[in-house]
């Protein structure tokens, strides 16, 4: 298991947990933390992990502050396109193909591609105190991160393009009313309800589950028949896994079933 300075990884029971660990800068991205975030995530990808649900929340007052500025950027001359291609871009592509669920549990900030990072995962939970920004425009920059893509896909199009461009703090109340996110809960219940949450999706069907995310991806690009036949490839591979089997067992049998992720 690799050694991490800037996060901790727990593992237990199927479900692993990345804390973002630099509470001092509110868990900004340095170039050390989005290293151990990406070795993190392919450790948990392995094919022997073991590993069925990851959830990502922040240590300290903030879930991600976004890029931490103070390391450099635009004052330091660096191109910072190549910054998101080099850095960026394989983490949120390797998050994206994970085939597991992610949860994210939002406490304080989620700003800038802190944010982008929250609302990458299938579901979020946030504090009451947690609020949404998307900072870029505050300092004359882009969104990134995948911003652009994820955030209208939630809010819709009106609601999206004035959080860009008016560079406003976001309630996570006033989320959750948008569809931003799926609940709002007491800051102090917020990773107890995290974790049963993600623990209850890592003692789920975790093919079944992985074939969801792959679906709900597609859905926004296919035809209704491209998607018609995206379900139906992916019944038919799940529909012959152990955990079907189990699934329709208990089922008939009026028990609770005991997946396992086959």
């Amino acid at each position: 298991m690799a050694d991490f300075k800037e996060l901790t990884l727990h593992l237990d029971k199927g479900l692993a947990t990345i804390t973002l660990n630099r509470p001092e800068r509110l868990n900004a991205l340095n170039a050390a933390l989005k290293a151990e975030l990406l070795t993190a995530v392919r450790q948990i990808a392995g094919k022997h992990s073991g590993v069925r649900c990851l959830l990502i929340t922040g240590s300290g007052r903030g879930f991600c502050a976004g890029a931490d500025l103070a390391e450099g950027g635009a004052l330091s001359g660096n191109d910072m396109g190549a910054s998101l291609i080099d850095t960026y871009h394989p983490l949120l592509q390797e998050l994206a193909e994970l085939p597991m669920p992610i949860v994210s549990a939002v406490n304080g900030v989620a700003a800038g591609a802190g944010m982008s990072l929250a609302i990458a995962a299938d579901i979020v939970i946030a504090a009451k105190s947690a609020y949404f920004l998307q900072a870029f425009v505050n300092i004359g920059l882009v969104p990134d991160a995948g911003s652009t893509f994820i955030l209208p896909r939630l809010i819709g199009d009106a609601r999206a393009r004035a959080m860009m461009m008016l560079g406003e703090k976001i309630p996570a109340e006033t989320a959750l009313d948008w569809g931003m996110i799926y609940d709002v809960v007491e800051d102090s219940a917020l990773m107890e309800t995290a974790n049963t949450l993600a623990m209850k999706l890592a003692n789920g069907p975790t093919l079944a589950l992985s074939n969801i995310r792959k679906l709900m991806a597609s859905s926004s690009t296919n035809s209704f028949s491209e998607q018609l036949q995206a379900e139906a490839m992916a019944q038919r591979a799940v529909g012959q896994t152990h955990d079907c089997v189990e699934g329709v067992t208990a089922f008939v049998q009026k028990r609770r079933a005991n997946f396992s992720g086959q």
